[in-house]
């Protein structure tokens, strides 16, 4: 794929590896080579082993856990593109990790997400290129251009197929809002795929603590699918599962994310380690579907969680990125 007359030149950091060969396999391009190393005391070296003068460069990492380490990782990366003087660079970051710290909810709290930004436009990127963030409005923390893609239309294809309108009665299905803050994404979800919409309400006594208060909407007997967009330790998503079939009656429960964390979680009492992975594989959660923004964790052994491919969107948008045409199509699927 040429961009100005040149192939675009596509890296890589470590933890999205696999993406970014996935997406260098859309593109039909090959992924350029760098070298990430670290000093012994921990700091991260990077080289490019080829030339970029003048080239149309995209890094694509995750900064998912270890995240400080991907982050610094990317950082370095657009450092080591800027001063070897490529044309352009792009920072491709399917999941941007600080984005929940996005205002301050109490005194003397930081912005974290806006400082974040701050690094990449320091560090030399001339845009981002992301999907989902946590909250919108942190597209105008920064001061490059950012192309906000979103996941919603792959979970409503698979969806889509999983319940065939032709042989399910989508009467019988509806989608469900984890909490308040995502009653606007599932509504959009809910109206593309023609079902209900209904809202789990729950306060947050603290951060990774969650109590389920209400279920709004009817969920007897139905089939509920809930939409999030990042799913962490899982503690909001298996207790909302639970209120859906214990206090709603749900029939059954599917759920779907963007941003598959799942973090493990440690008691500071005991000590003990409870997985993410394994909270969802005993809830009531008969299938979780993730996008694979970022990889599932290495000790994963179970059957429920499922991952689709964000290669293609991600692959798209960079295309129209190097050619300088419009990404609308990506971003709100208009032509």
């Amino acid at each position: 794929m040429l961009a100005n007359g040149r192939p675009i030149k596509v890296f890589s950091g470590n933890t999205s590896r696999h993406l970014a060969e996935d997406i260098c396999r859309e593109l039909g391009v090959e992924l350029s080579n760098n070298s990430l190393s670290t000093f012994a005391d921990g700091e991260i070296c990077v080289w490019m082993e080829q030339t970029v003068r003048g080239r149309d460069c995209f890094v694509v990492e995750s900064t998912c856990k270890p995240v400080n380490d991907n982050l610094m990782a990317m950082l370095i990366n657009i450092d080591a593109l800027r001063r070897a003087s490529a044309g352009r660079i792009t920072a491709v970051i399917p999941y941007f990790g600080y984005a929940r710290q996005d205002r301050k909810a109490k005194g003397r709290d930081p912005i974290t997400s806006k400082l974040v930004a701050n690094m990449i436009t320091a560090a030399g990127a001339d845009r981002v290129l992301t999907m989902d963030l946590h909250a919108a409005q942190i597209q105008g923390f920064f001061d490059i251009p950012l192309d906000h893609l979103s996941g919603a239309p792959l979970f409503v294809d698979y969806y889509m197929d999983k319940f065939n309108p032709k042989t399910c009665d989508h009467d019988s299905i509806v989608a469900v809002s984890p909490d308040v803050g995502s009653v606007a994404r599932t509504r959009n979800f809910a109206q593309k795929i023609h079902v209900d919409l209904a809202i789990v309400d729950k306060r947050r006594p603290k951060d990774n603590v969650c109590e389920v208060m209400n279920v709004i909407g009817d969920v007897e007997g139905k089939t509920c699918i809930m939409l999030d967009d990042i799913v962490d330790t899982a503690g909001s998503l298996c207790n909302a599962a639970k209120a859906l079939v214990e206090v709603g009656g749900a029939k059954e429960v599917y759920a779907c994310a963007t941003h598959g964390v799942l973090s493990n979680r440690v008691n500071a009492e005991t000590g003990e380690v409870t997985r993410a992975w394994e909270r969802i594989e005993n809830s009531v959660i008969k299938e979780l579907v993730l996008l694979d923004t970022i990889p599932l964790p290495e000790d994963y052994a179970g059957t429920k969680i499922k991952q689709l491919s964000v290669a293609p969107i991600f692959a798209r948008a960079i295309s129209h990125i190097a050619d300088e045409t419009s990404i609308s199509d990506c971003i709100f699927g208009a032509k």
